[in-house]
Order: structure tokens, then C-alpha cells, then sequence
């Protein structure tokens, strides 16, 4: 408890600090800022400015070319005031001063100083030419071998109850009798034609791809829906040239950034100090005594 009221307290701290800031900025700034043309919308004294709305596009991944669509423009900016608003309405009920919303407050900006951590020390080693040529041919699924292949699919929610379905029926030699045995159980479904890159799937798994024999049945979990499909034929897609060497750098980007996050847990778990009932809780597996 005593932790927790230091966080708070800490918390307190720090938004004061930034709500004075902040209002120091709206009394000075905000004049200059419209004149020339920044601020964007007003929702009581609250401002929204270009900078807001960018940010919010960059949020949404809306990219340049589709700033200026009035539809999405529309959209990014009305959800943008109607948080502004519901802002002024929480601060107007102190909500910000109850422990619970502090404590969540504060968890989002560890959130999101972790991820900015992450990205900025990932990008200090972006990797040269030699090294995205190096991986495009290493990676050769996603590149100048990539296919585009055609599926048959039966798709259905994964839950506790198809789960154990899903265990019973990879074997399964036919889709008919996958059908029968969801229809059976009652468990909603759909089939449909569909397809998948090669480029999007795990290597192993594309590898027992490429092995299949003519009536083999997949299995693979997308998000929450789990999918049984049959391969009906492919095409190449060969991803070259720029574009590949754009995605190349992308796919390393997100390695480096799982590759910082194995490196800050390991030194993490070297400097925490459990105590009490954690301390055992917490203790390697390995490190069980005979």
C-alpha cells in the first residue's frame, strides 16, 4: 500500500506540473496559434490544433495521401473532439484525482515511454544495404519466392468449448468432414473461398505448406477465429526492388524491437527484488531445489 501511495502521490505530482504547463502554454500561444491557422477546432476552451489532428492520423495509420480525404477527415477529427470533450467533462469531475484513474494514468505512460524506449533504441541500429540484401535472400517466402495461395476455409470463433475440437480434429482428412462435425456440435461457422501469402506466414508452418500432399487439411488461429483450409492452387508473387527492400526494413525493425524487449526482461529479472510470498512465486523454474 505504501508503493502504491508513493506512485499516486508521484502521479499528482507530475500531472499538476503538466496541467500548469499546459495552461501556461493555452494563455500564451493560443492567439499567435490562430492566426496562423494551427488551431483546427475548439470544444469549450479546449484547442485542436494540426499538430493534434497529425497525430491522431499517425495513431489511425492514415497515410499522407489520405489526410486531405474529407470522409476520413471527417472522422479522425470528429472522434478527436468528442475525446476532447469527455476530457474536460472527467476533469471537471476530479476524476483525475481518484487513485484507481492515477494509477491507470501512470501505467499508460510507463506504456508508452516503454514503447518509445523500444523504437528509438531499435532505430540506433538500422540495418545497412548488405544486411536488408542479407535477409531478403535468407527470406525468400516473402520476397522473389512469394506465392499467393488459394484456400478453401472453414472459419469459426476459438473459445474453451473449440478448443478441444480443434485438438480432436487435426487429422482431419476433408473439410465435408470438418463441416459436419462443427454442424454437429453446434458450433457457428463459415466456409468460403479465400487466400494467403506465403509472405505472412510463420516459415515452419510454410514449409509443411510446401510439403502437402494433395488431400492434406491446415489448421492456423487468426486473432480470435481458428481456420481448417485446403490448398487449391497458387501463384507467384514475387516481392522485388524497392518495395522489397521497404518491407525487408520493416519486418527487421519489428526483430530489433522483440529483440530489445528479450534484452530488457533479462536485465529487469537481473535487478528486480522480490519480496515476501513473490520472491518464491518468482523464482526460475530452473532454480527448484531436489
Amino acid at each position: 500500500m505504501k508503493g502504491m501511495s508513493i506512485k499516486i502521490a508521484r502521479l499528482a505530482v507530475l500531472l499538476a506540473c503538466s496541467a500548469v504547463a499546459l495552461a501556461g502554454c493555452g494563455k500564451n500561444s493560443d492567439q499567435p496559434a490562430a492566426s496562423k491557422g494551427q488551431v483546427v477546432a475548439r470544444v469549450g476552451e479546449e484547442v485542436v490544433t494540426v499538430q493534434d489532428l497529425e497525430n491522431e492520423f499517425r495513431w489511425a495509420n492514415v497515410t499522407p495521401d489520405k489526410q486531405k480525404e474529407p470522409e476520413i477527415v471527417k472522422r479522425v477529427l470528429g472522434e478527436l473532439v468528442v475525446r476532447k470533450y469527455l476530457f474536460r467533462q472527467a476533469m471537471a469531475a476530479k476524476l483525475d484525482r481518484e487513485p484507481g484513474v492515477l494509477l491507470d494514468l501512470l501505467r499508460s505512460r510507463e506504456q508508452i515511454l516503454e514503447k518509445a524506449y523500444l523504437q528509438r533504441t531499435a532505430a540506433a541500429k538500422a540495418p545497412g544495404k548488405l544486411d536488408v540484401d542479407r535477409y531478403i535472400a535468407n527470406n525468400p517466402a516473402k520476397f522473389a519466392g512469394r506465392k499467393l495461395l488459394s484456400v478453401e476455409q472453414i472459419a469459426f470463433p476459438i473459445g474453451p468449448t473449440t478448443q478441444s475440437f480443434v485438438e480432436a480434429n487435426k487429422g482431419a482428412k476433408s473439410l465435408d468432414e470438418i463441416d459436419e462435425k462443427l454442424t454437429a456440435a453446434g458450433i457457428p461457422h463459415g466456409r468460403q473461398m479465400g487466400a494467403l501469402n506465403s509472405g505472412d506466414l510463420p516459415p515452419e508452418f510454410y514449409g509443411l505448406i510446401e510439403a502437402k500432399k494433395a488431400d492434406d487439411v491446415f489448421f492456423v488461429r487468426a486473432g480470435q477465429n481458428g481456420m481448417f483450409f485446403k490448398v487449391k492452387g497458387e501463384e507467384r508473387r514475387p516481392l522485388e526492388g524497392e518495395p522489397a527492400a521497404n518491407l525487408a526494413r520493416q519486418l527487421m525493425r519489428a526483430d530489433a524491437v522483440k529483440a530489445e524487449q528479450g534484452i530488457a526482461a533479462y536485465s529487469a529479472n537481473l535487478e528486480a527484488k522480490y519480496e515476501g510470498e513473490y520472491a518464491k512465486i518468482m523464482q526460475p523454474g530452473d532454480g527448484k531445489k531436489n
